[in-house]
């Protein structure tokens, strides 16, 4: 004989799949649109090799996915119930007897699958993901210098000395308006300004030759209350990346790049003080308490999808951004109140999935009394939550 809920289970199931990859794709787009510009400014203007910026974006991808993974599960539950609640299904399922909680078993059986995965990303993808990312950068920054350089923006690639550029052209590479602060020498800094420049060297030794022209160096010696300033047409830096890396441990891991057992040995370093305990102690909950939330999500989406038959679907789809929202809101306050010490790191990564499921279960114990929830006043509510959580 054939069971009518495993049935029911193998349905809604399978309805959760297609919107679920649908979902994923579409976030995943907007995310990496972010890094776009960065990856076509790499290929185009700084030469770097397409194998490289694939591999980049290969090992951002676990840092989304985090998020991704729990959005797209509830919005999947989501749109699957709005489906069938449009189509009058849900009707016929409790004009059948059957039991809204009936929807729960595959419900909780593909958050706990989003569960999984989303753990797969936070205890392993985005701690190996974000140090070969920086393993890898670090290489491309040596092997073109040019790449680290950037517009407006202050560089210390190099020790002892800070290089500012207004302008690179994109095509040549040519600098426009250089600024340099060169510490090398001790005692009285030589400040260098020059209206172009060009960098070139050995990447393979990581030594660098900056090439200035039309310029002036200015020196100025407190101590021997003395200052100088030679104007120039031609100047060469000589610029020694390795000596300047030679102090980088390449290997040392940051905090997000540990993993559990390595982030575990460092709590026990730090003995309960400090921020840096703190920091870690976040990314360590952080690591369960971010896939735990497609549990909360997934089923906060079942009372959000059966109570809107009348409801147009983007009202649906609308309050399913809105709550996640709220979650990312919870957060990231919580992130910063436990940083601060403001309270215990543990409540601050565990209470967005706290009250989501609370949310969840006073939701669905109202739509299984066929009672319905004024949701415009219900984010009128929670608004008003969010704003004065991140005012504090």
């Amino acid at each position: 004989m054939i069971n009518p809920f495993s049935i029911l289970f193998r349905y809604l199931f399978l309805e959760m799949l297609p919107p679920f990859f649908i979902n994923m794709a579409f976030f995943s787009f907007i995310f990496l649109m972010k890094q776009i510009l960065d990856i076509t400014d790499m290929i185009v203007n700084h030469n770097v090799g397409i194998g490289p910026v694939c591999l980049m974006l290969i090992y951002t991808m676990p840092y989304f996915l985090q998020y991704v993974i729990p959005m797209s599960v509830m919005m999947a539950v989501l749109l699957a119930l709005l489906r069938m609640s449009s189509d009058n299904e849900i009707m016929a399922l409790k004009a059948g007897g059957v039991s809204i909680y009936r929807l729960l078993p595959p419900v909780l059986a593909f958050s706990l699958v989003g569960t999984l995965l989303t753990g797969c990303m936070t205890i392993a993808g985005v701690p190996m993901g974000a140090h070969r990312f920086k393993t890898l950068l670090f290489e491309v920054a040596t092997a073109n210098l040019n790449v680290s350089l950037k517009e407006r923006t202050f560089n210390d690639s190099f020790k002892d000395v800070m290089i500012y550029v207004n302008r690179i052209e994109p095509q040549s590479g040519h600098l426009q308006q250089v600024l340099i602060e060169d510490s090398r020498a001790g005692g009285a800094a030589n400040t260098v300004v020059a209206r172009t420049g060009e960098l070139f060297g050995e990447p393979e030794k990581m030594l660098y030759q900056l090439r200035l022209f039309d310029g002036m160096i200015s020196q100025v010696d407190p101590v021997k209350q003395s200052s100088y300033t030679i104007h120039f047409k031609t100047y060469d830096i000589r610029l020694d990346l390795k000596g300047a890396m030679s102090a980088v441990n390449i290997s040392k891991k940051r905090i997000n790049e540990m993993m559990l057992k390595e982030l575990r040995a460092y709590l026990q370093r730090q003995q309960k003080k400090g921020s840096g305990y703190r920091r870690a102690l976040i990314k360590y909950h952080r690591k369960f308490s971010i896939p735990f939330a497609c549990l909360a999500m997934g089923l906060l989406a079942v009372p959000l999808g059966i109570q809107n038959r009348h409801s147009k679907k983007s009202f649906g789809i609308g309050l399913g951004l809105f709550f996640f929202l709220f979650y990312y809101i919870l957060l990231s306050v919580g992130t910063t109140m436990g940083e601060n010490g403001y309270y215990p790191p543990v409540v601050g990564m565990w209470m967005p999935n706290a009250v989501l499921g609370g949310f969840a279960i006073f939701l669905l114990s109202r739509a299984t009394r066929e009672k319905s929830v004024d949701f415009f006043w219900f984010g009128t509510l929670i608004s008003g939550v969010a704003r004065r959580l991140a005012k504090q």
